[in-house]
């Protein structure tokens, strides 16, 4: 067939690193039996991705194939679905656990995908495959339709019981703060406020992220240095960042409280980027990390669902939660990784590591957490709208004591079901790209607390 190729990535991953993946990619589709059209170069912005849209709209293809070579949001692969009749497939690439930085984070760009894709009922071919393996058999099965996305439907709600009904009734009437706009192409943390009121009795306030910059910088620098002090003594390294930009990361997390003092707020939604490091200059994942220890958890990328899913999921482990992203899948290995820049609770390190304190990979500006997650049984939970149909996405699964698989917060986990399972079932339930965690197995009262909310119930 003529398969029309787009290379997609983003300037702010590790660019020699893609090139050399998509040398490999093309390597790939060249010998295979197919007839490669498009741009044979990364396509790093919405300019020189539209330019190559039109090029294959004129060029009679039979197969649009993204290449999800590093992260990006889905904005683009709406546009790839709404403007090609033809199939559709996305080829995501791994990357080695070294412990190093996230060079790529193609997962999380294909899991963006295939919600939105979700939303908007397109079926798609899919691979998550390393080009440098011997995947020839699975891209033949993508490319003749029989690697596709599917549909994952959710149960009907289960019975409530005393546990869900106690979880249902403590979360009705909480208020989470959405503090700026979620990220163009992120339609995983869209939401409608009178939804959420609707089906858990929360109420959502929209603020500005002038709101809590202007919060922080009327902090006193008392404050921000009793911060510092606390800090110091749970933390290596923080003599190793920028003072200034640590004391502006600090004045956020007393920002959010005084926020939170003022509105009576129990978790928060928060735009963490590109605004807090370009306009304001310090992180906000240290201090998310410390409101989340404290139980007022915070949801990055103005999450309102993921803020919602934290408070449910912490009420019914009674610890702290933790927003994160599944960022690979390893069928060999039997595991996933889940990852966060670094904003998990304290409580969560493994107690025979010492957390440090890190700057952000992509942005380099300080205060991130950094440590792996303790070994012990974890339960995954996400209030979803995949395919616009809300419900609750539930797994388990054990995190395992191994290295650090990349720097800021991440953990290795074995789900209680197989790793290409799991990840199947993720595609073709068009869940979201974040999933809350705790430690310990609390299955049994979130059916319940399903029940009690009326949501139907999807496990992974």
């Amino acid at each position: 067939m003529k398969l029309g190729i787009l290379a997609l990535g983003r300037a702010t991953f590790d660019v020699p690193f893609a090139e050399q993946k998509l040398a490999a990619i093309l390597a790939v589709l060249d010998a295979s039996s197919h007839d490669i059209a498009g741009p044979r170069e990364l396509l790093f912005d919405e300019d020189a991705t539209n330019a190559a849209i039109g090029q294959l709209q004129a060029a009679d293809i039979d197969h649009v194939l993204m290449l999800q070579v590093t992260f990006t949001d889905a904005s683009t692969a709406v546009a790839v679905g709404a403007a090609f009749d033809q199939p559709l497939s996305i080829w995501a690439v791994p990357e080695p656990r070294l412990g190093g930085r996230l060079r790529l984070n193609a997962f999380c760009g294909l899991n963006l995908a295939s919600h939105a894709l979700a939303l908007n009922g397109r079926q798609f071919g899919w691979l998550y495959a390393d080009p440098d393996q011997n995947i020839a058999g699975d891209l033949a099965d993508m490319l003749a339709g029989k690697r596709q996305s599917g549909k994952m439907d959710a149960s009907a709600p289960p019975p409530a019981n005393a546990a869900g009904t106690r979880i249902a009734k403590a979360v009705k009437g909480r208020r989470i703060a959405r503090i700026g706009e979620h990220p163009v192409g992120f339609d995983t943390c869209a939401y409608d406020a009178g939804t959420v009121q609707a089906l858990a009795g929360v109420k959502v306030d929209a603020l500005t992220l002038d709101d809590l910059f202007d919060s922080a910088r009327a902090v006193d620098g008392t404050r921000a240095q009793a911060l510092r002090s606390v800090a110091e003594t749970q933390l290596t390294g923080l003599d190793e960042v920028a003072p200034d930009q640590l004391d502006r990361s600090l004045r956020l997390k007393a920002g959010l409280d005084d926020l939170r003092a003022r509105g009576g707020y129990d978790a928060f939604a928060i735009r963490c980027w590109p605004e807090t490091f370009t306009e304001y200059g310090g992180a906000v994942c240290g201090p998310a990390a410390m409101m989340g220890e404290a139980r007022v958890p915070c949801a990055c990328e103005a999450d309102v669902y993921g803020a919602l899913t934290q408070l449910i999921l912490q009420e019914a482990a009674g610890e702290p939660v933790f927003l994160t992203d599944l960022v690979d899948m390893d069928g060999d290995d039997d595991t996933g990784v889940v990852w966060h820049c670094g904003q998990a609770p304290l409580s969560m390190c493994d107690p025979q590591v010492q957390a440090t304190a890190t700057t952000h990979t992509n942005r380099k500006q300080p205060l991130l957490y950094q440590f792996p997650l303790k070994p012990g049984p974890v339960t995954f939970m996400r209030i979803s709208q995949g395919f616009n149909q809300p419900k609750m996405v539930l797994a388990h699964g054990q995190m395992l004591r191994r290295p650090m698989a990349f720097t800021g917060t991440s953990g290795t986990v074995r789900f209680e079901r197989r790793a290409d399972t799991v990840l199947s079932d993720v595609i073709a339930s068009g869940l979201e790209h974040h999933m809350a965690l705790a430690y310990g197995d609390h299955r049994d009262a979130l059916r319940g607390a399903a029940g009690a909310l009326g949501l139907p119930i999807l496990e992974l």
